[in-house]
């Protein structure tokens, strides 16, 4: 199976606090769970969140083969995802002044309909393991059925830049001495304990890939 790579991610502009670095780029795209995909459909702009995975510098999208974006979006059209991981509530002394701590990534490029059942496969399974990992080999394969309905897309990252913003406020000098408090407020992002379906005949104790995806968080 070959999937294409394009060429190194490109700088699109230099706004302030912006890396292109991909370490950055890709450690953000690969901590978060969903991305929200921005494309054109009837003449409009579209923005919608879906799970995704990272392969290199291909993000696998997948959704209904009926599905808008993947009915309308075939071959080359421009896409773009964004990806927000969010770590804290910036707390100033001036309303001016309050902000949010966060790391943000945004790919752009052109979307592929992955037609290769071994590479829908493939990308099927990264899409799960970026959710739960090591979910793939847990569950029953998929049913034709399944795979028929499923529609994939790749977007072929062409340019990235990612946002990331840490630290305490910054607020004006003269404002330092005023008796009113700042900080930042921590944002945890967290996964819980599993909770069945109350479906399962007898006993079954959560899988490993539950476990796996809590350390993420941790």
């Amino acid at each position: 199976m070959t999937i294409h790579t394009p060429p190194p991610y490109a700088k699109a502009r230099n706004p302030k606090r912006a890396r292109y670095d991909e370490e950055t780029i890709n450690a953000i795209l690969d901590a978060g769970l969903v991305g929200h995909v921005g494309f054109i459909a009837d003449g409009r702009p579209m923005v919608i969140p879906m799970a995704y995975a990272r392969s290199g510098a291909t993000i696998y999208l997948h959704g209904s083969s009926k599905a808008r974006i993947v009915a309308m979006h075939q071959q080359g059209d421009p896409l773009t995802m964004t990806v927000t991981l969010l770590d804290g509530i910036v707390a100033a002394r001036s309303g001016f002044h309050h902000s949010m701590n966060y790391r943000a990534a945004i790919v752009h490029g052109h979307a592929r309909i992955v037609s290769d059942l071994g590479e829908v496969e493939e990308a099927l399974k990264l899409i799960t393991e970026h959710l739960l990992p090591f979910r793939w080999n847990e569950v029953r394969p998929m049913h034709d059925k399944e795979r028929k309905g499923t529609g994939v897309l790749a977007l072929e990252i062409e340019a990235a830049s990612a946002k990331v913003r840490q630290g305490p406020p910054v607020d004006e000098e003269e404002d330092h001495h005023l008796p009113i408090w700042a900080g930042v407020v921590p944002i945890v992002t967290g996964l819980g304990t599993p909770i069945g379906d109350g479906k399962m005949p007898g006993d079954v104790p959560p899988p490993p890939s539950t476990h796996l995806a809590r350390k993420k968080f941790a």
